[in-house]
């Protein structure tokens, strides 16, 4: 084994060897296949996702004396050059030594001499966010009239600190953390070249300690290679790294979701005993935590993770509310373990914040017409006495069957409402919301794609439905704040909207409430007979047909 380090000897030679980064490298290899190239690109993403291996890539691709399909052949003297780092024309900066306006003064004069080999002469300037003003605007006056023979690579870490009349003169690119099966590839690709002998579990250990960075990854593992040879164990890289805690974040989630002081509690002040690295902790848990928060909201085809645990955390994540775990993962992601001499408790706070909090009650509502807090199902005239904490049964026909219908005694029972079921007032029931309800499903498909992330629908899903039509405007019942508040937000709101037309015929107006999620909003199929129908409006629940 040579002692170059691995993120070096294996970085990538051509667009295609890049991992993770598709959009950009097909992009680039067009650009060049096609003789389009720009006079200037600025690469952007966090440390260690390719963007100065990919800004070497091109300056071979656009010199290569024998480029095909926009990758480098890497055989000719230019492409071994540039790879060797000897080419006089491929010129790298670094903008954090070198951030002066002397520095880019130079670089100006000297651009507009020719290559003295290559077709182009290429500038990359790695972290160019650390320039300063004056620099910056120096630089700025060349990227407006480059000359024919020159192409700037710029790269940065903090897209947001390069001044927008830079990037608006470059063709940008985002570089994104690569995902943990991508990183384990590599990681297991180096292994096989480098006769390296690891667990995979082990590599996946190191694929998320590195949090996206290949870099990183590479690092840490040659790291272990070092210290353990050329046969790893998990428990050996879960010693390096203290991050032996798998079983630890299961125990304490479990004491966050079941408001377990005194065991959550122990189960933090055993990391320290253990030598468990508090901060890699967090942000498992964080992770483990955003787990129960997609079970919830029924989004589980966003984990990465085995059957057993998918069931594991789904019935977890059934004895929690979504708004409780949503609070729990705002909590645990907010720490910052600089300012606490690394104790434990910042994690402590965290979780009795958590623990401590408020039960949620049955959830209410607030009507848009009044500040007054009601009970959606309420029908009727109101009886002032206080309701029995009992359950009892109404009767109804219902397609020549009989229904039985569980009524909670404690919604507010309404004048002409009797226990057996035989009448209740019809006046208010509104006529159409039965079609919006019959079409909802229909209506949700209609979604798909919209939004800016184009999964306007999935907010939707699930987690609403139409409870009352007032007018023109369709009072849609959320079962939790999460999803209300998203479609409340305006653009949202205006798209939802504009589709209701667009389907229905009907220039609607949308109104959100919140809804007990335990009263299901029942089907028109079900609800045909006005006695039931009003039955479940207060509260009632089918229990079976007799």
């Amino acid at each position: 084994m040579g002692s170059e380090v691995f993120y070096r000897k294996w970085r990538p030679q051509t667009l295609s060897d890049v991992v993770g980064q598709e959009p950009v490298t097909q992009t680039l290899r067009n650009a060049v296949e096609s003789g389009k190239i720009a006079h200037a690109y600025l690469f952007c993403g966090p440390r260690g996702t390719g963007k100065t291996s990919t800004a070497r890539i091109l300056a071979k691709a656009v010199n290569c004396l024998n480029q095909a399909g926009g990758e480098p052949c890497n055989a000719c003297d230019m492409c071994r050059s540039i790879t060797e780092g000897r080419a006089l024309d491929v010129i790298e900066i670094d903008a954090a030594s070198n951030r002066g306006i002397d520095e880019i003064r130079s670089l100006r004069e000297k651009a507009n001499y020719a290559p003295s080999l290559a077709r182009y002469k290429v500038y990359i300037i790695d972290e160019v966010h650390m320039l300063t003003e004056a620099a910056c605007n120096a630089l700025l006056k060349t990227l407006e009239e480059p000359p024919p023979h020159v192409i700037f690579v710029l790269a940065t870490t903090e897209a947001h600190k390069v001044i927008a009349t830079i990037v608006s003169r470059c063709q940008r690119f985002n570089f994104h953390r690569l995902r943990q099966t991508e990183i384990v590839n590599k990681l297991k690709l180096i292994c096989e070249k480098e006769g390296i002998h690891i667990e995979l579990g082990a590599l996946e250990l190191i694929a998320r300690a590195a949090t996206g960075s290949l870099r990183d990854a590479e690092n840490i593992l040659q790291q272990m290679i070092a210290y353990y040879g050329n046969t790893i164990e998990l428990a050996q890289v879960q010693a390096e790294l203290g991050i032996g805690w798998d079983a630890q974040i299961r125990q304490l989630a479990r004491c966050i979701v079941t408001r377990d002081v005194a065991g959550g509690l122990r189960v933090i002040n055993s990391l320290n005993s253990d030598g468990i690295d508090l901060r890699q902790f967090s942000l498992g848990l964080v992770e483990y935590l955003r787990g129960l928060l997609l079970a919830k909201s029924r989004c589980q085809e966003a984990l990465n993770v085995t059957s057993e645990d998918l069931a594991e955390m789904g019935g977890l994540a059934a004895n929690a509310t979504l708004d409780y775990l949503l609070k729990a993962v705002k909590a645990f992601s907010g720490i910052d373990f600089r300012s606490a001499d690394y104790s434990a408790l910042p994690l402590e706070l965290a979780f009795l914040s958590c623990a401590l909090s408020p039960s949620p009650g049955p959830e209410q509502l607030t009507t848009a017409k009044s500040s007054e807090v009601v009970d959606p199902n309420r029908v009727g005239t109101e009886i002032t006495e206080p309701p029995e904490k009992i359950w009892g049964e109404a009767h109804a026909t219902l397609d020549n069957k009989t229904v039985a219908t569980e009524v909670p005694s404690e919604v507010p029972v309404a004048v002409g409402l009797e226990r057996t079921g035989t009448e209740v007032p019809s006046e208010g029931i509104p006529q159409n919301i039965d079609y919006l309800r019959s079409h909802w499903k229909e209506f949700i498909k209609s979604l798909r794609g919209e939004g800016s992330s184009g999964n306007l629908d999935a907010f939707l899903r699930s987690a609403c439905d139409p409870v009352a039509l007032e007018d023109d405007t369709l009072v849609l019942g959320f079962y939790y704040s999460f999803h209300k508040e998203k479609i409340e937000d305006a653009k949202y709101r205006h798209l939802v909207e504009k589709k209701l037309k667009e389907v229905f015929g009907r220039p609607y107006k949308i109104r959100c409430i919140l809804v007990d999620p335990k009263k299901e909003v029942p089907s028109r199929a079900r609800t045909q007979n006005p006695v039931v129908k009003a039955a479940l409006e207060m509260g009632a629940k089918i229990k079976e047909e007799l």
